[in-house]
């Protein structure tokens, strides 16, 4: 169990109340900045074979805008909904808490089923994995996103798991903090995503 801090100032979030805490928030932020690392690779490849559409259909003939805005319209709202958590979690709202939590996890879900419904599609319209290096970096790249949020939609789901039966401490409430901010980089990632794949795609077509 983390050892709490006992000269912490009362005004100090739980999260941040023990010294293992405090490290492990730090080494997600190092963490986060290798999945930076990880994306912005994925990212330069996508651009670098983003005219290479030879052999297959055009991404501004398949894209489906108003789906796209939906999906970016429930990440975005989900990261709201996430730091409502947060500010519950801080207020000790712990019921609070885990119902923005679900409702997050909820949101989620929605993405996930509308990006798998896309990929449905474009793979029904001809625009496969292999049919051009366009379309193979294209599911390299949300495919890698939309693996990062099923991960965690998991690992939050095992953390609420947690909370149920050992209650909001300074260790719960770690993993939920650390949770929303691996949250809110998904959210800033697919804002890349959104602009550079979907909305470049359909001018440039």
């Amino acid at each position: 169990m983390a050892q709490v801090n006992s000269n912490m100032s009362p005004n100090t979030p739980l999260e941040y109340q023990s010294s293992i805490g405090r490290l492990n928030i730090f080494g997600f932020w190092v963490f986060l900045g290798a999945e930076m690392a990880l994306f912005a690779t994925i990212f330069a490849t996508f651009f670098v074979l983003n005219g290479n559409t030879g052999g297959g259909p055009l991404p501004g003939e398949l894209f489906d805008l108003k789906n796209t805005m939906i999906m970016t319209l429930l990440l975005l709202t989900s990261s709201f909904t996430s730091g409502l958590a947060i500010h519950e979690m801080r207020r000790n709202n712990t019921k609070s808490m885990v119902i923005w939590t679900i409702i997050t996890l909820l949101f989620g879900l929605g993405f996930l089923y509308l990006e798998i419904e896309e990929f449905v599609h474009l793979v029904h319209e001809g625009a496969t994995i292999g049919t051009n290096a366009y379309w193979s970096s294209f599911y390299f790249l949300t495919g890698t996103h939309g693996l990062h949020v099923s991960i965690g939609i998991c690992w939050i789901t095992l953390i609420l798991l947690q909370i149920k039966s050992r209650g909001l401490t300074p260790d719960t409430a770690k993993k939920v903090f650390i949770s929303s901010l691996y949250w809110h980089f998904l959210d800033f990632v697919w804002i890349f995503v959104f602009t550079g794949v979907y909305l470049l795609g359909m001018v440039g077509s």
